[in-house]
């Protein structure tokens, strides 16, 4: 009778089924799991991964100094200034945080996989696991690219135009913030392969649509040289367009390839 009268209770949520199975096609073991501990296993692996960060920052910081020095590198013949007491502890902070977030990289994408692939079949483990692994490759790669590249063309632009009138004296967080954000945009960037082949798994579009929208994608290229380069300066702009293009043809082909694999595998 109370229950007649209090009417009908409250339920808890469907418990989430992880999918054990190898093919769509076999037959699929599936674990359930309540939505709570779900979210709670997503706040441990999201902890985990906080707590990489600070200490893959903390040990960049014990030796910022020579990471300071190797940043200033490209930078030949110019002297730097601290303009405010104390710009350069925040600017080693800076550093520091942005050199444990990619020391910590192979660990949080690690963390990513661990709470993806048990939802996912065999066949979409195939691609999803190498695109996640490939797009800590492509990161660094990026770096690499804007260190050796982007950087140096950067600064001899920004040093020569004007050399004949002022003398560069230039400030280290000013000069440390151009060198940081320029690799970081680079890094980004050069996500685009794998951002093409999760839309191409989830069939979202095909490498021929990709393919015949390629005059769209050199202008918006082009336009996110622009805005990516701090400098904007031509050559840096040139050369972040011309890989953001390049990197576009490498993912259409990523996308022709797996949808290749994807009869076979699912």
């Amino acid at each position: 009778m109370s229950e007649q009268q209090d009417g009908p209770s409250l339920k808890p949520p469907p418990p989430i089924r992880i999918g054990r199975g190898q093919d769509s096609s076999e037959l699929r073991h599936e674990v359930e799991m309540p939505l709570v501990d779900h979210l709670e296993e997503l706040r441990q692996r999201v902890l985990r991964s906080l707590v990489a960060v600070v200490v893959g920052a903390l040990l960049c910081l014990v030796m910022v100094k020579p990471l300071v020095r190797l940043l200033e590198a490209p930078a030949e013949g110019i002297h730097f200034l601290q303009l405010a007491p104390g710009e350069f502890l925040f600017v080693s902070f800076k550093v520091a945080g942005y050199a444990g977030l990619t020391l910590a990289l192979p660990y949080v994408l690690f963390q990513i996989l661990a709470f993806v692939l048990p939802g996912l079949t065999l066949g979409e483990r195939r691609l999803i696991a190498p695109a996640v692994a490939g797009s800590a490759v492509l990161f660094m790669a990026g770096l690499a690219f804007a260190w050796w590249a982007l950087v140096p063309a950067a600064l001899r632009f920004l040093v020569s135009y004007g050399a004949d009138v002022v003398e560069p004296l230039w400030s280290i967080e000013r000069y440390l913030d151009f060198v940081l954000l320029l690799m970081l945009a680079t890094g980004l960037a050069f996500q685009l392969p794998v951002l093409q082949l999760l839309l191409g798994v989830l069939g979202l579009v095909n490498w021929q649509t990709m393919l015949s929208s390629w005059r769209w994608v050199v202008l918006a290229a082009s336009l996110a040289g622009a805005v990516l380069t701090p400098s904007t300066d031509p050559i840096t702009m040139l050369l972040l367009a011309g890989a953001i293009t390049a990197l576009f043809l490498i993912g259409v082909a990523l996308v022709a390839f797996a949808e290749q694999l994807k009869p076979k595998t699912l």
